[in-house]
């Protein structure tokens, strides 16, 4: 039998930007991310954002986009579908985003599964799809049991 895992925690999401400031700005305005780290190296600036433990390090990049937005993400294998965010109000957070945010999806209801679970997905500057949902909650231990 081998030794179980040693215990590891979240550390961050690396993003590829065209525009670093554009998507800080963006991550910043939507999800209350703050600079928490800038690191130049060989004429390279690597940002970090932070908000509460989750970090975004953001690298500057001129390549072209390797996969299409569009509808929940991407479902190549080897690539992130989406990030995902919880709100409160899913329809709020559109009001306040303003017309210049990018819908992808939705907003959808998911009462089916978890009644008051709504989802809509949005864009990033550079394209990278986001989920931001309301009402998402886990399952009882008891219901998880059902499944093998």
């Amino acid at each position: 039998m081998s030794a179980p895992a040693p215990a590891a925690r979240w550390a961050h999401v690396g993003l590829n930007c065209r525009d670093q400031r554009a998507t800080e700005d963006f991550y910043a305005r939507l999800f209350g991310f703050r600079r928490a780290r800038v690191v130049e190296a060989d004429g390279e600036r690597v940002v970090f954002l932070r908000s509460g433990d989750v970090y975004l390090e953001l690298f500057a990049t001129a390549e072209e986009p390797l996969v299409k937005t569009e509808k929940d993400g991407p479902a190549a294998p080897g690539t992130a579908r989406h990030l995902a965010f919880q709100v409160e109000d899913v329809d709020a957070f559109v009001a306040a985003a303003g017309p210049d945010l990018q819908v992808t999806l939705g907003p959808l209801e998911f009462d089916t599964f978890i009644p008051g679970w709504k989802t809509v997905w949005i864009a990033d500057p550079d394209g990278v799809v986001i989920e931001v949902s309301q009402g998402y909650t886990d399952q009882s231990p008891e219901e998880l049991a059902r499944y093998h």
